[in-house]
């Protein structure tokens, strides 16, 4: 059973007016904040959070966790461009609801709901078929779609998957590549599709911590968007495990007053091969190129086309902090002053991978028809 759940007011806090303001049109994707600034915003503000993500490299102490008093994800990953930890910040529209279920916290509006899980692999016994990250992984999915099920927003929009020691061997399997097994795990033994239209993902490896799984989903099913630069994960070859990776390129989202590009951990992956497996710069831009594939694909499919690389939202993962300034300068170049972006250090699903960038984006939705369940 979900426990007690609290309401909250239908209100946005202005950043230019400091007043209180009653919401019109929204962004999901808010501010990046430190830690610091989110726990000073008024309470009236932090009541139109869905939930927030938290990046340091320190453990965030538990009685700041509870002080945010909104879903919150904790990654033990470094910001690279700030001493700050981050705090980024996705926002609600209405009246908010929130609540927990079994191992997840969320939070919700009438469209959207926020959730984050997080489960040490500690919990879970290895056996000869199930490591304990294939575990924990089958368990997290398994919890998020009992409650998508239960509380009627059964479209998964986005997740966010962070796993420490990604890369390393474990029971004679790469670690990733456990995790792919317990995510397929749960999505067919709850009947979902693991190939088409599939949520958005990313999957990167934190310096340590638990399996942490933070998600978005809704009452519309969101159009999966695939790179035609590149292979779909869901088609990879056995290569690459025993089991596909379960996610879309992008994912393409009509709430009622917007529509939110959701584009996935994309690197220098061409068809399903990475290329310049040395070259950080070369590499970066090969990565800009599939993000601008994938917008024209989103443009082909959105109400109002118009997504391109200055309207994004950036989140970069770096390998090794000293690629950090070739990196920006390479970002800049190709996006241009408009660049909004933060910088974390993270491992990347692949080895010879020495970045990921992903990305969102929101316009005001065309006069189109959105159903709901």
């Amino acid at each position: 059973m979900a426990d007690a759940q609290t309401q909250h007011p239908a209100c946005r806090w202005d950043w230019h007016s400091g007043k209180l303001m009653r919401q019109t049109l929204t962004s999901l994707h808010g501010p990046n904040l430190s830690i610091a600034g989110f726990l000073k915003q008024p309470a009236q503000w932090k009541n139109s959070v869905l939930g927030v993500f938290c990046f340091s490299a320190e453990a965030v102490d538990k009685q700041v966790q509870a002080d945010i008093g909104v879903p919150c994800m904790h990654v033990a990953m470094q910001r690279l461009d700030s001493r700050d930890a981050t705090c980024e910040v996705w926002q609600g529209r209405g009246q908010l609801t929130q609540g927990r279920r079994g191992d997840i916290y969320y939070r919700h509006d009438d469209d959207v709901l926020f959730g984050v899980i997080a489960l040490p692999e500690a919990l879970f016994e290895a056996d000869a078929a199930n490591t304990p990250l294939r575990q924990a992984t089958e368990s997290a999915y398994r919890q998020i779609f009992a409650l998508l099920d239960t509380l009627r927003y059964p479209y998964l929009f986005r997740c966010w998957n962070y796993i420490a020691d990604i890369n390393k061997h474990s029971f004679g399997l790469e670690r990733y590549r456990q995790f792919n097994l317990g995510r397929q795990d749960a999505f067919l033994a709850h009947g979902r599709d693991i190939v088409g239209n599939v949520p958005a993902a990313c999957a990167l490896g934190s310096a340590h911590g638990p399996l942490t799984i933070a998600f978005l989903a809704g009452r519309v099913a969101p159009l999966g968007i695939e790179n035609p630069r590149q292979t779909s994960a869901y088609q990879y070859p056995q290569q690459y495990g025993p089991r596909s990776p379960t996610f879309s390129r992008a994912s393409l989202v009509r709430l009622e007053q917007e529509e939110v590009l959701f584009i996935s951990g994309t690197a220098s992956v061409v068809g399903h091969l990475t290329l310049h497996p040395a070259d950080v710069v070369a590499q970066a831009r090969e990565t800009v190129t599939n993000i601008r594939a994938v917008l024209g694909a989103a443009n082909r499919l959105a109400s109002q086309p118009g997504f391109d690389l200055a309207s994004l939202q950036y989140r970069v993962y770096v390998r090794h902090p000293v690629d950090l300034a070739q990196v920006r300068a390479e970002l800049a170049h190709c996006v241009g002053d408009a660049l909004q972006a933060v910088y974390l250090q993270a491992d990347v699903c692949r080895q010879d991978l020495l970045l990921e960038i992903e990305a969102t984006a929101a316009h005001p939705l065309a006069s189109v028809s959105v159903q709901r369940n």
